[in-house]
């Protein structure tokens, strides 16, 4: 496939605000403006999505801006319908980029007469005529294998990192890293890892689900300064909850490092109210006012990487690159 002269990006309505990041993102890096496309995504009366392209995209390597996030079916639909526009345009590859990617919690079966709901997503994905998805922090990484096409998925640990390292410089011999359940303990470890910070887990147990029973905190927390690792954190019961046996537990302070930042229904005011000091998301979703506007809640920017990353692949060269702290720093530089 011939080499185009610049990447074309396009976005849609579920994160402008992390697609123009990006955009200005990667002029700085290009040396010239690399801008959005210049388009349009309505909405019919009866709330049908139509979109229109205003610039050629004909032979074009375009990259779609657009998390699958709250309101996940209307910013799926507007994902496929980009690409079905673009593709009957005539763009030479698309590339979905997906910094949240939607459904992926419906990863298995976990009863009988249930849906695999990634999967189902993951093919229309690929029927649309995406060639490439580019996300972070996937909830399970075998879904990738649920995709007949290449799937990056980005890690939000090295920038975690970065921010921890800044953050606590003072104190990086007290740390200790938490995962708040089992099923989260190889991405906490990594970080945990990156750190030389010690490891405990937050072991729970449910009754029915929605209702945890019981948590226990394996590993001795006393006087630490606990930093809570997760990918998700929807209505912030299970990670108030988890911060509140961990400070009972003898920790000196509780933090939490979760990559996206989903906050549906009661989590601000939780979080608001919780005994843990900080909560640090990514702007892997667009923030709402209340998330904005709170006090211990704090986000840090993913653009940076994006932008590299995006590059990386329409050069044609490694995004593996881009999991070591070594490598991000210097595209963080004056971020921390």
């Amino acid at each position: 496939m011939p080499i185009v002269n610049e990447p074309k990006l396009i976005a849609g309505n579920a994160n402008l605000t992390l697609a123009k990041a990006i955009s200005r993102r990667m002029s700085l890096h290009r040396g010239l403006k690399v801008g959005l496309a210049d388009a349009r995504i309505e909405r019919f009366n009866d709330q049908e999505i139509f979109v229109e392209v205003y610039e050629n995209v004909r032979g074009e390597d375009m990259f779609i801006i657009q998390p699958t996030s709250n309101p996940a079916n209307d910013n799926l639909m507007e994902l496929l319908i980009i690409a079905d526009a673009l593709k009957r345009s005539s763009a030479s590859r698309i590339t979905a980029v997906i910094p949240y990617f939607g459904y992926a919690r419906q990863d298995r079966r976990s009863k009988a007469r249930t849906p695999i709901s990634a999967k189902l997503v993951a093919n229309m994905i690929v029927q649309s005529g995406i060639e490439r998805v580019l996300t972070m922090d996937l909830h399970a990484t075998q879904i990738q294998g649920f995709f007949d096409i290449p799937v990056d998925n980005l890690y939000a640990s090295p920038i975690f990192s970065l921010d921890i390292q800044y953050q606590f410089k003072d104190d990086l011999d007290n740390l200790m890293i938490v995962s708040p359940d089992v099923g989260g303990v190889a991405r906490a470890r990594e970080l945990a890892k990156r750190l030389g910070a010690p490891l405990s887990i937050v072991d729970k147990r449910r009754e029915k689900e929605g209702e945890i029973a019981e948590m226990t905190v394996i590993g001795n927390v006393s006087g630490k300064k606990c930093l809570i690792i997760d990918d998700i954190c929807d209505t912030a019961g299970t990670l108030c909850k988890a911060a509140e046996v961990i400070k009972q537990n003898g920790a000196s302070e509780v933090h939490a490092y979760i990559t996206h930042g989903v906050l549906s229904g009661p989590a601000v005011e939780r979080i608001s109210n919780s005994v843990m000091k900080s909560l640090v998301i990514t702007d892997s979703i667009q923030a709402n006012s209340p998330v904005k506007a709170s006090e211990n809640i704090r986000i840090v920017p993913t653009a940076p990487l994006f932008a590299q990353a995006i590059l990386n692949i329409w050069n044609g060269t490694s995004v593996s690159s881009l999991f070591d702290t070594e490598t991000l720093s210097p595209i963080y530089d004056g971020h921390y």
